[in-house]
């Protein structure tokens, strides 16, 4: 689903923020992408969503290489950064309609969706208001079911479960998971370390720019690396 080769970034004035990155994330997996701040897990998110350049390296998602079809790429994809840019001045359900018109979202697909997903986080309520009166958690909601109406082949998530309650963060678990279940793949950063070991299904830590170590989640709980990067996030805080 998604295979990044030898992916690095320089930013102007030589400072690289990733240095030749490769991993793959396959379809139906939840692979977290762990790091403290400042790794480059959100330069990487970025690239992987095509909203950022990258100096060298390759990045293909679902066959769509990042570079040569960019297009074919985000079309593919969603991105969810950890503070959303949203349309102030839209209503809720405006928002939602101008994504679906965006990508081509059936009329009756559109409306059952956008019905589910705003039930289940309790904003339907809400969806006729103007985004600028909403709390950061309700932008939040906002933003995960206009990824989620999309039904993308790759799911990128920055910090998703900032913000939200409990009860949101559940439901959020179970349709990450329905994604997968249909075949899709998400590609998320955490800052908690149970939601990276109970959600995942692979784990990538990186440190500086660089990949520290990467495998199946079973495998890394209780490994001193994973440990030590969330002991590190906790002294970001």
């Amino acid at each position: 689903m998604l295979r990044i080769e030898h992916y690095s970034k320089t930013y102007p004035g030589g400072k690289k923020a990733v240095d030749d990155l490769t991993l793959h994330v396959r379809p139906g997996e939840i692979y977290g992408f762990i790091g403290h701040n400042g790794a480059g897990k959100t330069t990487t998110l970025r690239a992987v969503a095509g909203v950022m350049d990258f100096t060298e390296g390759t990045i293909i998602i679902d066959g769509h290489d990042m570079k040569k079809d960019p297009v074919g790429a985000k079309r593919v994809t969603a991105f969810l950064p950890d503070n959303p840019d949203l349309y102030e001045f839209m209503k809720g359900i405006d928002y939602l309609n101008f994504i679906a018109d965006l990508y081509d979202i059936p009329a009756d697909q559109r409306t059952a969706d956008i019905k589910k997903y705003a039930d289940a986080f309790e904003l339907t309520g809400n969806l006729g208001s103007a985004i600028g009166s909403y709390s950061h958690g309700m932008r939040q909601k906002l933003a995960l079911i206009s990824a989620f109406i999309r039904r993308p082949k790759l799911l990128i998530l920055d910090e998703p479960f900032v913000g939200l309650d409990p009860s949101a963060s559940h439901l959020m678990k179970g349709y990450l998971a329905d994604l997968c279940r249909g075949g899709s793949a998400v590609f998320f950063s955490t800052h908690v370390l149970e939601v990276a070991e109970k959600l995942c299904h692979q784990i990538a830590i990186i440190k500086d720019g660089r990949l520290v170590k990467c495998g199946a989640t079973d495998d890394l709980v209780g490994d001193s690396s994973l440990e030590n990067v969330f002991l590190e996030l906790e002294g970001d805080k």
